[in-house]
């Protein structure tokens, strides 16, 4: 059995989870989250202990993996709209900077033209310097928008510059050695 998925996720910060069909919903101070989870697993909130159960219907292969990834979930959720996520980035490079301008952030980083990417809804980008910040309520959101940025221009091994996650060790490689 999923020693993940038969843990209960205990309903904290003043969540409110509600659950309807297949559809689980959590919300907090205006935040709101929702997703469908798959029919191999049955969702229930016990309002008496304030937790969140996940339980499969068999033990076939996929009710077994999607028994942790559900609970995982919901627990991510019921973090996210309560605490919400951060990813902070870094702009390593002379010249190289961001701007975020309504829903997108402009990316200088030594090409010719400006990178454009999207911020979707639900995400908010502060740019301070060469520092990027990436915040939201949801934890997948949060990350694929940051890898997103990252993207454009990952960190190279020889003079690390690029965009990198906040404390990220870039291994380094040396360059050619001329004469003996």
């Amino acid at each position: 059995m999923s020693r993940i998925g038969k843990k209960p996720v205990p309903i904290e910060g003043g969540a409110k989870v509600t659950v309807s069909g297949r559809e689980i919903v959590v919300e907090a101070g205006g935040k709101r989250l929702s997703y469908e989870h798959r029919p191999e697993v049955s969702v229930s909130v016990d309002d008496e202990n304030k937790q969140v159960v996940v339980e499969r219907a068999d033990d076939s292969r996929t009710a077994k993996s999607m028994h942790g990834l559900t609970r995982a979930l919901i627990a991510n959720m019921i973090e996210g709209v309560t605490k919400g996520y951060k990813r902070d980035l870094e702009i390593v490079g002379v010249g190289w900077n961001a701007k975020v301008q309504g829903r997108q952030v402009n990316l200088k980083l030594g090409y010719a033209d400006t990178r454009v990417v999207k911020i979707p809804d639900g995400v908010e980008v502060a740019v301070d310097g060469q520092k990027l910040s990436v915040t939201g309520p949801d934890k997948m959101l949060v990350g694929q928008t940051a890898a997103a940025i990252r993207q454009h221009r990952k960190p190279e091994p020889y003079n690390g510059k690029g965009v990198r996650y906040a404390g990220e060790q870039i291994i380094r490689k040396a360059g050619k050695a001329f004469g003996n």
